[in-house]
C-alpha cells in the first residue's frame, strides 16, 4: 500500500513496478537481530519517459527498463550483508534504480514482516528523483 499520491511530473512517465518481493535479509539494529535473517518485503515503482500520443510504440526493450535489472539489484543489495535500518536498504535500492539514466523517479518500500504479532509489517517508503 502506497501512501504517496501519484507523482505529478510535467513529463509523461510510464510507471513500472516490482511488487511484493519477499526475501530473507540480515537486517536490524537490536542484538537479537544480529546473525539471523528476517523476512522482508520490497516494492519498487519507477517512472520512465513515455509518449503522450495514443499510438502503440515499438515493441522494443530499448523503450523501457528491464524488470530483471531491478529484481537482480534488490537481490544483490540484500545479499551484501547486514544492514541496520530498512531506511538504509530502501535508499540503496533507490540509488541503484536511479543509476539507470532513463529512470526519472523511484519509490521504494521495505517492510519487516515478522516483528509484531498484531501488525502485518513495519517499514518505510521513500521517493527519490533523478536530478538530471
Amino acid at each position: 500500500m502506497s501512501v504517496f499520491p501519484p507523482w505529478n511530473e510535467p513529463e509523461k512517465l510510464r510507471c513500472l513496478f516490482v511488487r511484493n518481493m519477499v526475501l530473507d535479509a540480515h537486517i536490524g539494529v537490536f542484538e537479537h537481530e544480529q546473525g539471523v535473517t528476517q523476512r522482508i518485503r520490497v516494492n519498487v515503482m519507477f517512472g520512465v519517459p513515455d509518449s503522450a500520443s495514443l499510438e502503440v510504440g515499438a515493441d522494443d526493450l530499448a523503450r523501457t527498463v528491464s524488470y530483471e535489472h531491478v529484481v537482480l539489484l534488490v537481490r544483490t543489495l540484500v545479499e551484501q550483508g547486514h544492514v541496520a535500518l530498512v531506511e538504509t536498504l530502501a535508499e540503496r535500492i533507490a540509488a541503484g534504480v536511479l543509476a539507470e539514466k532513463r529512470v526519472r523517479i523511484v519509490r521504494v518500500s521495505v517492510e519487516k514482516l515478522d516483528i509484531f504479532d498484531d501488525a502485518e509489517s513495519v517499514g518505510v517508503e521513500i521517493e527519490r528523483r533523478n536530478p538530471a
